[in-house]
């Protein structure tokens, strides 16, 4: 006595892959499509399905294939879009052993050579069934020499033959081809869909699962039925009995809802320690810190959906207690938190990709989203700033900063007095004025504004610069300066100032130095209006109220009305008067 071979196991991916369009799921536009044209007769020589992943591009190419070449259980039937499965055709093809109908795998056979095989079989009608079919998977990986070669016999093949290509690329397929084929793009299933095909298959299997491990199921498997139905096959071997969301949960890697809910309420609370505690409990039971920011992205996401579109909340993936949740934290949050919160996410999620320790880079993110989750918006500041008052003047009295720097004060504007060395009173080691030797030379020079003008013109930037910065007029006359030189002026400004004016002028400059009655440099003179502007505006009690509240700041530009106005009339377009009009009679 012989025992009978138990039948191998078949995953329910493979178990349950639809077997006619009535039992495809999520594709009803398409469905609808195809029927009307095999009703009408008008089947085209070549399609092409596009979508995602495990949403049946291939299980549709085989379901238009027992179509084409059903013959019905007493062997008389046409072409239909309700195959009876019972055929030998039907059986052949679900089967893929279908003599007439080839599959193809372009991502294995790129080449011309591949393509030359199937050009050369064309023209034989088929061996026992309607159509000879090319079902092309993946023809995106076809080379470019291959589609060119595929071109001629896809626009005008013998009337026996049909192509049905794949792809998840379509963007890579050559539009010369597109052109050549009806298109069909499938969509990925809907959440509602999802959830009843896989109760269908769950109560099928006689597998006992609770609607909240469905949904978790359904949101991982993003619109995927082959996902969907492998998640499952899986969960029924992990729950081994009645498996809980849980379970599920525990498999997926993921995070409690409930739980990511409670990290993201206390990262907006702005409460560091707690945030941690949570992130380190979730660690614990076996949650991925990459997983726990993805799902804070996705609660972020979904909270801000919310926010704008109430009605996006009716999401039958999401329980009850996770939806109330969430419509809460929508009202109370503010968009510009919710937009702050998903950006910085964003950039944790390559952090803990990238680094050594994802627990480690994961609690620096967590520490740092909890520390900006409390700062005030740019109006909440303006307005603390207005309501609170300006701070009083320090017990200096002048109500005035130092400077910040090495710079020099004086009280008052008076000149500090230079005391003379004991060698003498004055490092210069000039001759008294020599006399003029070119008169005419010296009257192109009446001003020292003129002099600056000539070093600016001479492009000298480094003396010209010294000149502005560290020169302080005290005589000027064509032909001789006199200058008190400023604490940081260079000890050779003088003889290299003589030199150059000499040398620009053809006629001998003195230009000696003094240890008082100089007046300010000119970069002084052209900053005193700015640094008045400056003074004023810190004394304005908000922004004395500003320095107050961030003591690093510093005013550095101030814009008056005048320089606004400027720049818009600078900006603008001139005005056009007395334009000529060609048709105009004079």
């Amino acid at each position: 006595m012989t025992d009978t071979p138990t039948p191998a196991y078949q995953v329910l991916a493979r178990k349950y892959r639809p077997e006619t369009f009535a039992d495809l799921v999520g594709q009803d536009a398409m469905v609808r499509t195809l029927k009307n044209a095999f009703k009408a007769d008008r089947i085209a020589q070549a399609f092409i399905m596009t979508g995602i992943r495990g949403t049946g591009k291939t299980t549709t190419a085989r379901i238009i294939a027992k179509g084409m070449n059903c013959i019905g259980p007493d062997g008389q039937g046409g072409p239909t879009t309700e195959p009876c499965g019972q055929c030998e055709h039907c059986t052949a093809i679900m089967e893929g052993r279908h003599v007439d109908v080839m599959e193809m795998d372009a991502a294995s056979r790129t080449g011309v050579g591949d393509i030359r095989e199937i050009i050369e079989s064309v023209h034989y009608r088929a061996a026992s069934a309607r159509y000879k079919i090319y079902i092309i998977d993946e023809v995106h990986m076809l080379s470019t020499s291959a589609f060119n070669a595929l071109l001629k016999t896809l626009e005008e093949p013998p009337e026996h033959v049909k192509f049905i290509f794949a792809t998840t690329e379509i963007r890579k397929v050559p539009v010369t081809v597109l052109s050549r084929c009806q298109r069909f793009d499938l969509r990925r299933i809907e959440p509602e869909v999802m959830i009843t095909l896989l109760k269908k298959i769950a109560d099928a299997e006689s597998a006992a699962i609770s609607d909240d491990a469905l949904a978790l199921i359904t949101r991982a498997a993003e619109g995927s039925a082959r996902d969907a139905t492998s998640l499952l096959d899986q969960a029924i071997s992990h729950g081994a009995g009645e498996t809980t969301a849980e379970q599920v949960r525990a498999m997926l890697g993921l995070a409690d809802r409930g739980r990511v809910l409670d990290l993201f309420d206390l990262i907006m609370k702005g409460d560091a320690a707690g945030a941690l505690t949570e992130l380190s409990g979730q660690y614990a039971e076996g949650a991925d810190p990459m997983a726990v920011l993805r799902d804070l992205a996705e609660v972020t996401h979904w909270i801000s959906v919310v926010k704008i579109t109430p009605e996006a909340a009716e999401d039958p993936t999401i329980g009850p207690d996770e939806r109330a949740r969430s419509q809460g934290m929508a009202d109370s949050l503010p968009m510009r938190v919710l937009t702050r919160m998903w950006q910085m996410l964003l950039k944790a999620l390559d952090e803990v990709a990238d680094a050594p320790n994802a627990m480690m880079a994961a609690e620096m993110a967590i520490i740092r989203l909890t520390h900006v989750a409390d700062l005030p918006s740019p109006e909440e500041l303006v307005r603390k700033l207005r309501d609170t008052p300006p701070p009083a003047p320090g017990p200096g009295g002048g109500g005035a900063a130092a400077p910040q720097g090495g710079g020099t004060t004086h009280a008052q504007g008076t000149p500090a007095p230079t005391h003379a060395g004991p060698s003498g009173p004055s490092a210069s080691g000039a001759s008294p004025a020599l006399a003029v030797a070119n008169e005419a030379a010296l009257d192109h020079y009446p001003t020292f504004e003129h002099v600056v003008e000539l070093i600016r013109t001479q492009r000298d930037v480094k003396l010209l610069v010294e000149v502005e910065t560290c020169v302080q007029l005290a005589s000027y006359r064509p032909g001789r300066i006199e200058f008190q030189p400023t604490e940081n002026a260079p000890q050779d400004l003088s003889q290299r100032l003589g030199a150059a004016l000499q040398r620009w002028t053809g006629t001998r400059w003195g230009v000696t130095l003094v240890n008082e009655g100089g007046a300010e440099t000119i970069a002084a003179k052209r900053d005193a209006a700015e640094n008045a502007l400056k003074q004023e505006a810190s004394d304005h009690p908000m922004v004395r109220a500003v320095l107050a509240a961030f003591p690093k700041a510093r005013i550095t530009e101030i814009r008056t009305p005048e320089d606004q106005q400027a720049e818009a009339e600078a900006d603008a377009l001139p005005e056009v008067e007395d334009e000529w009009d060609p048709f105009e009679e004079d």
